[in-house]
Parts: C-alpha cells; sequence; structure tokens
C-alpha cells in the first residue's frame, strides 16, 4: 500500500495494493495494522454506504463536538472528493484539497477529525463507502456551504441535487466559533 500525503496536514490518500488476474481482483479495504502506521484510525464503529447520480453534492458535512475521522473510497462509478480544514487554529484554516475517487483506481482518502467533507458524482452513479471513527450522532451534525466563496472549492460539475440540509448550510464565516473544532 502507497501513502501519499496532500497539502492538507493529515488528510492522506492510501492507494490500496490491488491483485488481479483473469478472474477479476482483490484488496484489502482496510487492515488496522498497515493504516495505524500512518494514524488512520485508530478504530472505526461504524460503517456507512450512500448510492447516488451524476451531478449530487452532497455536504459539506462535519459533526461537532464529537468530530468523526473519515475514511473513504468508492467501490463503482467516480466521485470528486474534498476535504475543508475546518480547525481555526490550523495553519491551513479554510482551505481545501480535492481529488477523483473512482472505483477502478481503488484510491481512499483519509480525512481526520477536524475536517469538513463533500464530494459530487462524476460518473452516471456512484456507490460511495465511509469508515468512521466515531458514530453518528444527529444532535451533532453540522454542515458548511458547499459553494462558500472564501473557500472556493472548484466542483467539476453544476450540481443537479442538493439536499435541504446542505442548500441552508451556513458559510464557513457565519458558524459560530464553539462550533469549529478548536
Amino acid at each position: 500500500m502507497k501513502v501519499v500525503e496532500t497539502e492538507l496536514p493529515g488528510v492522506l490518500v492510501v492507494e490500496p495494493n490491488v491483485f488481479g488476474d483473469r478472474r477479476g481482483w482483490f484488496l484489502e479495504t482496510w487492515r488496522a495494522e498497515r493504516y495505524v502506521e500512518y494514524g488512520i484510525g485508530p478504530e472505526f464503529v461504524q460503517a456507512n454506504c450512500s448510492q447516488s447520480s451524476r451531478g449530487v453534492l452532497r455536504g459539506l458535512h462535519y459533526q461537532w463536538p464529537e468530530p468523526q475521522g473519515k475514511l473513504v473510497w468508492v467501490s463503482t462509478g467516480s466521485v470528486f472528493d474534498v476535504a475543508v480544514d475546518i480547525r481555526p487554529c490550523s495553519d491551513t484554516f479554510g482551505q481545501w484539497t480535492g481529488m477523483k475517487l473512482d472505483g477502478d483506481s481503488h484510491r481512499q482518502l483519509w480525512i481526520p477529525e477536524g475536517f469538513a467533507h463533500g464530494f459530487q458524482v462524476l460518473s452516471e452513479s456512484a456507490t460511495f463507502n465511509y469508515l468512521c471513527t466515531r458514530p453518528y450522532r444527529g444532535e451533532y451534525d453540522a454542515a458548511i456551504a458547499w459553494n462558500d466563496p472564501d473557500i472556493g472549492i472548484e466542483w467539476p460539475l453544476e450540481p443537479t441535487g442538493i439536499s435541504q440540509k446542505d442548500a441552508r448550510a451556513p458559510v464557513m464565516a457565519d458558524v459560530p466559533p464553539d462550533r469549529l473544532p478548536s
């Protein structure tokens, strides 16, 4: 497995070893002893899977005061995946990184606590997987506007589907400081 740092400290791209032959392929999507070496984990308590159509945009989501670390990947289709540093004390506060994740490359993205996350589907449909370090808690659910001009994410497509929650999300400048990770 190869692990590559992004421009945001702690956000990592994981390129797992894929073993293929005429029958198909096999890969490990998670193996604690290997991933923990890179600070990924330490343990996951919830697994999620979503399916979305082309152009659907989900995010930018985070949870506070019980933030989640997320290991994410796409099993079918392709997405543009984004992590945004929302830690006010960080040197990279408000900065984002984005990359294509797809079922062909099998790349994963590790998004540690303190980052908001979102993605947009590039293919006709995509199946998106998450391993989370803390369980989802509705009362801690939060979002930042996907189109916050101060963050300036360059989404590849005009969104064709956005939830009401995401459409109403505030820009980061309007999020009270006590609702962001310290």
